[in-house]
């Protein structure tokens, strides 16, 4: 037993009090009645015998009342190895989610991150479960649950700071509310056993600003797991960010001529003055400006929108830097000057270019060109040979009119490439075309004409073709009056798709697919003699609808942010600055990014998120607010030696409390000892009574 407030056994000296006033004779009692004593000489009395000790019994309660006294107020308790810690009977379950975002990388942030970390691994037992994760725009284990249990428990805190030692803070965001919802759904799963003990979540990170956490807000948090947040503080705390502000797609060609980039500063930046300015790497290495670079004021707080001209003289700049700053990981953007995107369409089919009554007429003036996007169409009669260009540079191919034989099955091989159809017939004459397209005989077609006028009655609004339309604002067809249609039976065609139909019944628009292409059937034409869909306000998105199914006409992003994942065509091949992947991409890093698809290169502005340049702290109650329960992890000294063993007393003292039973059996003592102390002074009075009598 060690005592944590030795100097008061000093108190025990007390109990030498009893022991004296015990010895003490007392007076006696007995009176005998005598006669005068006027005729004797007074003399000092003899001692017959020695004080002796009487009532050893109430003595010893007295000394013994003293004595646990003394020993409650010096605070004892009992050294305790880990496993015989009261505590340890729970074993605690515990995720540690390390931060590894774009923003870590400041200067100073990571060091401290793995020290937080192996701070917390050093004061686990050996039968808590742990896990260990890193999250930036998703949670990735480094060490489940499952192989920490497998790992000797001398080598389990090894094994954790090895992992964490191979990982560094990557560009990606920051998603603190989706890992927050990982973890805790990590502490809930327990292979199906009930796990007793309790469940934390220990956050490491800088907790800045543009850490994400609305998507804990439809999220109950579990009421057994709590979170204790150790937050890293980055050794110069300012920091101005530089973002490129995308253009709209209608922007007017003339403001194509520059570049528009925000600079934000930090609410604590000591910094005001910056130069900002197209870069290239020069013979060392290293990225200087070409020109002269734009001074820049930003105050602390604020942002400023710099137009950056594009200068004609340097082509081939990409991007755009700001230098100044304390903080350089996100002061780089990389910028694809602006330029129109081109696209083919083909048109077989019959149609005089200039008759208003034919559906080429109203095609040509529905794809009009934008500053982003230019559509070319390309008209070629159904009988005249077709060159192999006219069909592989096409996005999307127009059918209105019965085609040849070796055009129809030009067109099918192009369909089994990944080639967009779509067939418009004018006339149920076409339906021989239709069966070589899709590669089935018997394939018909009648003419319908309604007593008045049809309708668009079912549509399928989950399909990218008429999702553009599934707000209610937009999905009212019936304004549409259909004259005449041809009705096609869809079982005819192999794996048809039914994805609108009139009020009849019959198909309005099918889709089949064929090889890695697909066909689109429109039993009704938009020129006037077939419907009103041409000057219906429907038109226009639909066409684009159908442009953007071919793998044309949606306006690419200006820029990508790291994380992002981006769609691949048909035919994508990597290239040194990018692995080969066969549908998509994921970006891990910014910069430019370059991915060819057959003779045309497609190339990719990536970014970080802006979100990642707002470092200040976090507000201290915004996760609470959400309804995480938040405990922040204060800063405590480093102690060894001497230090570390009175804390480590102090700790086993508060934890066991044994100063609370001395103090019990004290009262416990002094009630024995009063009610002897009672019994025996009635009895001796009792004696004395009968001896007076």
């Amino acid at each position: 037993m060690n005592f944590l407030t030795p100097l008061f056994f000093i108190g025990g000296l007390a109990i030498a009090g009893p022991i004296i006033f015990h010895l003490i004779k007392r007076t006696t009692r007995e009176r005998t009645l005598f006669s005068s004593l006027m005729f004797l000489l007074p003399t000092p009395p003899r001692l017959a015998k020695r004080s002796r000790l009487e009532h050893l019994l109430l003595l010893l309660l007295r000394c013994l009342a003293l004595g646990l006294l003394a020993l409650g107020f010096s605070r004892p308790f009992f050294k305790q190895t880990q496993l015989d810690d009261p505590t340890a009977v729970q074993p605690k379950r515990i995720v540690v989610l390390v931060d590894v975002s774009a923003s870590m990388r400041r200067t100073g942030l990571w060091a401290a991150a793995r020290e937080r970390v192996e701070a917390t691994l050093g004061k686990v037992s050996a039968v808590d479960h742990v896990a260990l994760y890193t999250f930036d725009r998703a949670a990735t284990p480094l060490l489940p649950f499952e192989e920490w249990n497998r790992t000797p428990a001398t080598d389990r805190a090894a094994l954790a700071k090895a992992r964490l030692a191979a990982v560094s803070p990557g560009w990606s965001g920051t998603q603190l509310g989706t890992a927050l919802m990982t973890a805790a759904e990590a502490l809930a799963e327990s292979d199906g056993k009930q796990f007793p003990g309790p469940r934390q979540i220990v956050l490491v990170s800088d907790l800045q600003a543009g850490s994400r956490i609305d998507a804990l807000q439809a999220y109950e948090w579990p009421k057994t797991v709590t979170l204790t947040v150790e937050t890293v503080k980055a050794s110069k705390p300012t920091n101005a960010g530089l973002q490129l502000v995308a253009d709209s797609a209608d922007t007017s060609g003339a403001a194509e001529t520059v570049v528009r980039v925000r600079v934000s500063n930090s609410a604590d930046a000591q910094r005001e003055q910056f130069k900002l300015g197209w870069t290239r790497a020069s013979a060392t290495g290293e990225f200087a400006f070409v020109g002269k670079p734009i001074d820049v004021y930003v105050p602390p707080g604020q942002s400023r929108v710099i137009a950056v001209p594009i200068a004609k003289d340097a082509p081939g700049l990409e991007r755009i830097e700001l230098k100044g700053d304390d903080e350089d990981f996100d002061n780089v953007v990389s910028v694809i000057p602006p330029g129109q995107q081109r696209l083919n369409v083909l048109w077989l089919g019959n149609d005089a270019p200039e008759d208003i009554r034919q559906p080429l007429f109203f095609l040509r003036r529905a794809l009009s060109d934008t500053p982003r996007l230019g559509v070319s169409v390309a008209a070629r009669n159904s009988t005249a040979q077709l060159l192999p260009d006219d069909i592989a540079t096409a996005s999307v191919v127009f059918v209105t009119d019965a085609l040849p034989a070796a055009q129809t099955a030009a067109l099918r091989e192009q369909a089994l490439a990944g080639k967009t159809l779509v067939f418009a017939p004018k006339s149920a004459a076409s339906a021989a075309t239709l069966g070589a397209l899709v590669g089935r005989e018997g394939v018909a077609l009648t003419e319908a004409r309604p007593t008045n006028y049809a309708m668009f009655a079912e549509i399928d609004f989950k399909h990218p073709l008429f999702a553009s339309f599934a707000d209610p604002r937009f999905s009212d067809f019936t304004k549409i009056h259909i004259w005449k249609y041809r009705k096609l039976d869809a079982a005819a065609i192999p794996d048809a798709r039914v994805l609108a139909r009139f009020d009849s019944g019959d198909p309005a628009v099918i889709e089949a697919a064929i090889g890695k292409g697909r066909l689109f059937v429109l039993t009704t034409g938009w020129q006037p003699d077939d419907s009103q869909l041409a000057v219906s306000t429907k038109f226009v998105p639909l066409l684009w609808s159908l442009l953007e199914l071919g793998g044309g006409g949606a306006a690419a992003p200006a820029q990508w942010f790291v994380g992002d994942t981006a769609p691949l065509p048909p035919g994508a091949a990597g290239t040194a600055k990018l692995e080969k992947a066969e549908k998509d991409v994921r970006f891990t890093e910014p910069g430019l990014r370059e991915i060819k698809v057959g003779e045309r290169v497609m190339r990719f502005a990536v970014n970080l998120d802006p979100n990642e340049s707002r470092t200040a702290p976090l507000a201290a109650d915004e996760l609470e607010r959400l309804g995480v329960p938040l405990t922040k992890a204060e800063a405590k000294p480093v102690v060894t030696g001497d230090s570390k063993i009175v804390l480590q007393g102090i700790e086993a003292e508060n934890r066991q409390k044994l100063w609370r039973w001395f103090i019990a059996a004290t009262l416990a003592v002094l009630l024995v000892e009063s009610a002897l102390a009672g019994w025996t002074a009635r009895k001796e009075n009792s004696k004395q009574t009968e001896a007076a009598t």
